[in-house]
């Protein structure tokens, strides 16, 4: 693949090798530092003129650092006569600070503040995948690529779960009924919800289930999990209520706080996330984790749109 380059920002070098690999490139020269007085350094080992670059850069672990380093990387690019710079942000950072709620409406809205940050650094198009609301596209004003891991979980789910026929999609928020409608339509099975109520952030009151689990095999879905508390509370909800056995299947996998913990205390098969997040550590103290692999996705996603192709085949397939 003549004239790409692909770069790894500090957050998930794992992934991006696994993005390289599967497009059989080496990954780019970059050197990035921090001085004494903890400013974000990064040096472009090679020349990019006229290329197009691709940056790879998750929003996880010292979220500000990375995010800051990702905008460095941006502009050096661009300063340097790159002809397009693209931003592959498998977990994008702020995403939940996505709109003012009627209660505190003094709320920042941080996810448009970060696209504007992103644009302003000189990115031209954005790679991401399962953004927390998919109107956070709407907050800029360069091509975002929204990808799917849903077609990866359909996959997991049909080798991995034997009953699979007999089970049920389980959302554990309102906001997440029309992810998990489209995964039971696509299984040909039943789909149920939890409502819950938040008194504040990271906190779960009480949550109500609406549909029938009695004995089903539940899966639940969503976007992300960080402390754990409404799929842990969900899990418990969904047994009481007659689930033979609890899955859960989520895209980003944060398990900040006492995440680990609630995992290892709770009554799941399995806890699935993608590897938008490195993972490793958190699979050392909890053997519930397992991993889907979605770097030929995002690598599929990087070849399409160097070649001027098509990326909506990505929406419903997993690239072989």
């Amino acid at each position: 693949m003549p004239n790409i380059k692909i770069f790894s920002g500090s957050s998930h070098p794992d992934l991006s090798q696994k993005i390289a690999d599967r497009l059989g490139l080496e990954l780019g020269k970059v050197v990035t530092k921090k001085f004494s007085n903890q400013e974000t350094c990064v040096e472009i080992g090679e020349s990019v003129r006229g290329e197009d670059v691709y940056i790879v850069q998750s929003g996880c672990g010292e979220i500000n650092d990375n995010l800051m380093e990702l905008l460095i990387m941006i502009n050096a690019c661009k300063i340097a006569s790159a002809s397009r710079v693209s931003a592959v942000i498998p977990c994008f950072p702020y995403a939940r600070q996505d709109k003012k709620d009627k209660v505190g409406s003094r709320a920042p809205i941080s996810a448009k503040l970060v696209a504007n940050m992103l644009s302003v650094s000189g990115a031209d198009h954005i790679i991401t995948m399962d953004l927390h609301a998919s109107q956070i596209q709407g907050f800029f004003d360069i091509p975002v690529d929204n990808l799917y891991a849903e077609p990866a979980v359909l996959k997991w789910i049909k080798e991995n779960i034997p009953e699979w026929k007999n089970c049920i999609i389980v959302s554990p928020d309102a906001g997440g009924a029309k992810r998990v409608t489209s995964i039971a339509d696509r299984l040909n099975v039943d789909f149920a919800l939890i409502h819950k109520e938040r008194k504040k952030a990271n906190e779960v009151d009480r949550m109500v289930l609406v549909g029938d689990v009695t004995d089903r095999v539940a899966i639940l879905v969503d976007d992300m999990a960080d402390t754990c508390g409404t799929i842990c509370h969900a899990a418990d909800k969904l047994i009481s209520a007659g689930a033979t056995k609890v899955y859960a299947i989520l895209t980003h996998g944060i398990f900040s706080g006492p995440a680990i913990q609630r995992i290892n205390n709770a009554c799941f098969e399995a806890v699935v996330v993608t590897n938008t997040i490195p993972q490793e550590d958190k699979m050392k103290h909890c053997p519930k984790i397992q991993v889907i692999d979605i770097s030929m996705i995002l690598a599929e996603a990087i070849r399409r749109t160097h070649n001027g192709e098509s990326v909506s085949y990505l929406f419903s397939h997993v690239p072989l």
